[in-house]
C-alpha cells in the first residue's frame, strides 16, 4: 500500500488477540473509513471491486459527472485504496487492496440483507445508521 491510510492487512493483532490495536493502527483505520464515508467513493470502490474501469465506465456506471468521478479517484489512489494504470490513452482504476473489498462488500452486503429482510416497508433496521452521523 503506498502512502495514506496503510494497510488494512497490517492490523496489528486480531479479534482473537485481546490486546487493543495501537493508535496509529486506529487512525489508518478511521483514516480509510473517512474516504468510505463518502457515499459516491464507496460506489466507486465497490464498481471497482467488480473489476477493473476507466473513468468513464464508472461515470456512466455511478451516474456522475466527470470531474467528480476523478477527483473521487485521485482522493483513493492517494490513499492507497484503488491503483490506476495506462492502457494506451485509457488510464484504467482497481482496487489496490483486496481487504478493502472484503470489508465495503460485507458492509454493504450486510445493509442490503437488512433491507430485503424488512421488507420493502420502513421495517427494523432500514436506515438505523441515519441519525448517527454516519
Amino acid at each position: 500500500m503506498t502512502a495514506g491510510v496503510g494497510s488494512f492487512g497490517s492490523f496489528e493483532g486480531s479479534f482473537d488477540d485481546p490486546s487493543d490495536p495501537s493508535a496509529e493502527v486506529l487512525a489508518e483505520a478511521a483514516a480509510a473509513f473517512g474516504l468510505l464515508a463518502s457515499s459516491a467513493r464507496l460506489h466507486l470502490v465497490w464498481a471497482l471491486a467488480q473489476g477493473e474501469s476507466d473513468v468513464s465506465g464508472l461515470a456512466e456506471r455511478v451516474g456522475g459527472a466527470l470531474p467528480a468521478i476523478s477527483q473521487h479517484l485521485a482522493k483513493l489512489k492517494l490513499a492507497g485504496l484503488v491503483r490506476s494504470r495506462r492502457e494506451g490513452r485509457r488510464v484504467v482504476y482497481l482496487v489496490d487492496d483486496p481487504d478493502v473489498v472484503t470489508i465495503v462488500r460485507l458492509m454493504v452486503g450486510q445493509l442490503a440483507d437488512r433491507r430485503s429482510s424488512a421488507g420493502a416497508g420502513a421495517g427494523a433496521g432500514a436506515g438505523r445508521l441515519r441519525g448517527l452521523g454516519a
